[in-house]
């Protein structure tokens, strides 16, 4: 798989729930194994979340298994930019920037927000 993705909170809790539809699964699957790349801002969305003990440790060893992009200078400036063209929430702004500046493409469930952001390819993993 010769494109590199960045996976978005919400793909990461759908994946690892199983309630893609199964070509959905397939992709993710092929992306999974190439080693995920996930924003910090995942990182703490993800595993802030109130969940079981079981879940987790599902949670927390896909974290462990991913890279996880810190940020950068270049991230908060991209940020910056985009809140300054655009109505949207700052987690959403980094987790953009992030893909922009690391040349990813994004998954998410959430393209609303995502789609009208410059230079941002965002792909739904419900949709694929």
């Amino acid at each position: 798989m010769g494109q590199q993705y960045l996976i978005d909170s919400n793909a990461v809790i759908d994946y690892l729930s199983g309630k893609l539809p199964e070509k959905g699964m397939s992709f993710m699957n092929q992306v999974i194994n190439n080693i995920p790349n996930i924003s910090v801002i995942t990182k703490i969305e993800v595993l802030g979340y109130r969940t079981t003990h079981e879940a987790y440790k599902l949670l927390t060893g896909f974290v462990d298994d991913s890279i996880v992009i810190g940020l950068t200078d270049d991230i908060v400036e991209r940020t910056i930019g985009i809140r300054k063209k655009m109505k949207i929430k700052t987690p959403d702004a980094l987790i953009a920037a992030t893909a922009i500046v690391n040349q990813l493409t994004l998954i998410s469930r959430n393209t609303k927000d995502f789609d009208k952001i410059e230079g941002l390819d965002v792909i739904n993993a419900h949709k694929v």
